[in-house]
This record gives structure tokens, C-alpha cells and sequence, in this order.
């Protein structure tokens, strides 16, 4: 399984606010840290927005701010939510499907469970648990840690 760059940008743009909890952080200030473009945030950073992880204040002191607690963040809902719509193999893209053994075929099964039992496991996984007592992101990402037990839910 291969995670898409939207995803890997979205997780990445949630641990940076959570690490910079307390202000509105830039895309620019997410750009330079997580080494991205600012136009592929801009389009992440409104989806994430669309789904209530992120709330967004336009203008010239605007920024972005985490819309939940880190500890109400799963990241399973994350993944789920921005990788359901991208196929794991040809098989499961309906319009695009050239396999002819779909109707037979158990691996196609198997690789749904295995996809289910990767969401399940990230269900287990906050962004608090990302973040929290994470000295070394705190050092790459910024500085103001995090102001919550970080034990509330990994």
C-alpha cells in the first residue's frame, strides 16, 4: 500500500500545528518546514479545512489553527477520509477496471481486508500521540510543544 503525497502533506500539516499549538501558523511557514510547495498545500489545507481538522482565517494577520484537540484528531479517520477515494489496485477502480478475473478473484478479498486491518491500526493513533512529548519534531516543526496530557489518547 502507498500513501498518496495528499495524505502525507495533510499529516504533515496537522503535526505542525499541533506542534505550534496557541498561534496561527502560515502555509508558508508549512511550506519551508515540511519542504513542500505551497500550492499543493493550499489545496490540502482546504480539504483539511472542508473536513473540520483545520480552521483557516483569511487577511493579512490570518493563518491557520487546528480546528479540534490534538486528542480528538484520529488519524485513521484522516487516512480514511483522503485515501477512500484513490483505488489500491486496478480491480477496485470500477470505471477503470480492465481485470477480468474480478468475479473470481480471492486476492482482491484479501487485499480489502488487509486495507481495513491498515485504517483499524491507524484508528489507534491521535495527533496528540504524534505529537505530544515528541522532542524532536517539536525541534524541526517549532517550539511551543503541547499543552495537554499526552497520554489522553495515543
Amino acid at each position: 500500500m502507498r500513501i498518496t503525497k495528499r495524505t502525507n502533506l495533510a499529516i504533515r500539516v496537522l503535526m505542525f500545528c499541533g506542534v505550534n499549538q496557541g498561534r496561527l501558523v502560515t502555509k508558508a511557514e508549512i511550506a519551508e518546514r515540511c519542504n513542500t510547495s505551497e500550492n499543493h498545500l493550499a489545496q490540502v489545507i482546504n480539504q483539511l479545512g472542508q473536513m473540520g481538522f483545520l480552521s483557516t482565517h483569511r487577511g493579512r494577520n490570518g493563518g491557520i489553527t487546528l480546528a479540534r484537540e490534538m486528542a480528538d484528531i484520529n488519524i485513521g479517520e484522516v487516512f480514511r477520509r483522503l485515501e477512500s477515494a484513490v483505488p489500491l489496485t486496478e480491480c477496485f477502480a470500477d470505471g477503470e477496471n480492465t481485470c477480468p478475473l474480478v468475479p473470481a478473484c480471492r486476492l482482491r478479498l484479501a487485499i480489502a481486508d488487509a486495507a481495513e486491518a491498515f485504517y483499524t491500526q491507524l484508528e489507534d493513533v491521535s495527533l496528540a500521540g504524534l505529537v505530544c512529548d515528541n522532542d524532536p519534531l517539536a525541534s524541526l516543526l517549532g517550539t511551543s510543544g503541547c499543552r495537554m496530557n499526552p497520554h489522553a489518547a495515543l
